[in-house]
């Protein structure tokens, strides 16, 4: 697990706040799993969990006010920018990727790989919980739910 959504992790759990410089780089060089697609479209479902572990975030340490991430998206891998800024208890703000580049593999049946690839492009916000990151889609039209990768 990366130190930085540990750190970001432990404040919350334990109720103590990071002061507002550490909040700002709460996801910078952090990494995590999609463990849940939470959707309030009626035509997909309403919960998808992924039947492998093949779809990952890596948040790139931030220079300025974005840096990079990479995405493992099943059979296919992306690539983009991402800025956030912190509330005030830095366990939740606003969140967006850039343009995300996707490589274009078919994969297979079953995979959510479009579906998680919609998404990202949709994210606005984020909220660190129960040792989670929760990010939130446009128009509050779903949440993909990420562990800490070890």
């Amino acid at each position: 697990m990366r130190a930085a959504l540990a750190a970001a992790t432990v404040a919350l759990l334990t109720g103590c706040s990071a002061p507002a410089a550490e909040a700002a780089t709460s996801l910078d060089g952090t990494a995590g799993r999609l463990t849940e697609i939470q959707s309030m479209d009626d035509a997909q479902g309403t919960t998808a969990v992924p039947a492998d572990q093949r779809y990952t975030v890596d948040f790139g340490v931030r220079e300025g006010e974005s840096g990079p991430a990479s995405f493992q998206i099943d059979c296919n891998r992306g690539s983009s920018t991402w800025q956030m800024s912190a509330d005030d208890s830095g366990t939740s703000g606003r969140l967006t990727f850039g343009p995300i580049a996707v490589t274009e593999m078919a994969c297979p049946p079953g995979s959510l790989d479009q579906r998680v690839s919609r998404a990202l492009t949709a994210v606005r916000g984020y909220l660190l919980q129960d040792g989670r990151l929760h990010l939130s889609l446009f128009a509050d039209s779903g949440i993909l739910t990420w562990e800490p990768v070890d």
